[in-house]
């Protein structure tokens, strides 16, 4: 019988949690243990109630709930006095983002813990069913349109009324991933024109078919892994022309772009933000990776000339109820790695998902970039 706890997240503002009832429901009839902290679940409208209801043990002490535990399931990152509440022989599942919590990685390192950070996940078919970056952005898409059009002064879809026609507002993606196509899917809902923009040339047909109009440029940039790769100073230049002469005519426009381990890409400067039309609305979803505009305050709404820039640092956060459904059937997933049928947990670690997903273990840190990051090999 594997042991798997839960607790409350203690970053600012989130609302998630790592497990929802009817996921816990299907560990506890398989046999595991599941402990909940008390309360974990309330901000994501699934109250204990619903837990005990379906065999979840809730736990008041943080240091009791894990006691013990085989395995602890965590949204965001712990923090270093919770790393320290645990089992050296715990396994940690979490989306750490390592590259911006290095300070978590090395209390996970010095104490011997061995961890797994989901947004590390190898990007292949077997892992799509745990992959939280493709859940969580899904969500956020959705919800940066929704942001928005309740920031903007006008109306997304066209009107017809005894007063005249009512023009639709026109909608810019740049950045045409998961989290972007879910934007460009919302806004056509809404009724907007729409246009998207990537340098992966690929993106266009995803684009179109959304009915959306793409932005084409004569640059292909497929990086590795579903991401674009950095741009030459050259390609920049044409990526600047056409994009900025976008981003002047738009209404709203929601950027998306962003590379792993790097800062994002800024694609807005601030001059260009200069001839936007006052009333116009910029979501920067890249704003925790230093944002794609120039003007972009992580966590802050600013207005410049009226043209309000926000800078979103958790927007799944905002839709906590299904974000912590998808999250926690992708948590379901990976623990299909870890725990075999009979509730043993794995000592093997040699599956390429869970290679690919190593954050610590034995003391080590186990992914190049962020050990790097951390000033090499420890």
């Amino acid at each position: 019988m594997a042991i798997i706890a839960v607790p409350k997240e203690s970053a600012p503002g989130e609302k998630r949690v790592a497990l929802v009832p009817e996921v816990a429901q299907r560990l506890v009839k398989a046999g595991n243990e599941v402990r909940l902290q008390t309360g974990a679940g309330q901000a994501a409208y699934y109250p204990d109630s619903m837990y005990s209801a379906v065999g979840v043990k809730l736990v008041d002490d943080p240091k009791a709930l894990v006691a013990g535990a085989h395995v602890v399931a965590k949204v965001q990152a712990p923090t270093a006095a919770e790393v320290a509440m645990l089992d050296p022989t715990t396994i940690l599942i979490a989306q750490v983002n390592a590259t911006r919590n290095l300070d978590s990685v090395r209390a996970l390192q010095q104490r011997g813990i061995t961890s797994f950070a989901l947004e590390l996940l190898p990007r292949i078919t077997r892992a799509q069913s745990m992959d939280v970056l493709s859940s969580q952005a899904t969500i956020a898409g959705y919800r940066a349109v929704l942001v928005a059009a309740q920031e903007a002064p006008k109306i997304l879809p066209m009107l017809t009324t005894a007063a005249g026609t009512i023009r639709p507002a026109s909608v810019l993606i740049l950045g045409a991933g998961v989290a972007g196509l879910m934007a460009i899917a919302t806004a056509k809902r809404l009724g907007a024109v729409v246009q998207g923009y990537d340098v992966r040339r690929a993106a266009g047909e995803q684009v179109r078919s959304l009915g959306a109009k793409f932005l084409e440029l004569p640059i292909n940039a497929e990086g590795t892994g579903g991401y674009a790769r950095e741009l030459t100073p050259e390609e920049k230049a044409m990526e600047a022309a056409m994009v900025n002469k976008a981003v002047s005519a738009a209404d709203i426009v929601i950027t998306t772009a962003n590379i792993p381990g790097k800062k994002a890409p800024r694609l807005i400067a601030k001059e260009v933000v200069a001839t936007m039309r006052p009333g116009a609305v910029i979501v920067d979803m890249a704003a925790e990776g230093g944002g794609n505009c120039e003007l972009t305050q992580p966590g802050q709404r600013v207005e410049i000339n009226g043209v309000v820039i926000l800078g979103p640092l958790n927007l799944p956060s905002d839709v906590p109820f299904h974000a912590s459904e998808t999250f926690s059937k992708n948590i379901l997933s990976f623990l299909g790695l870890l725990v075999d049928k009979d509730g043993k947990v794995t000592s093997n670690f040699t599956d390429e998902i869970l290679v690919g997903s190593a954050l610590t273990r034995a003391g080590a840190v186990q992914n190049k970039m962020v050990a790097d990051l951390m000033g090499g090999p420890k």
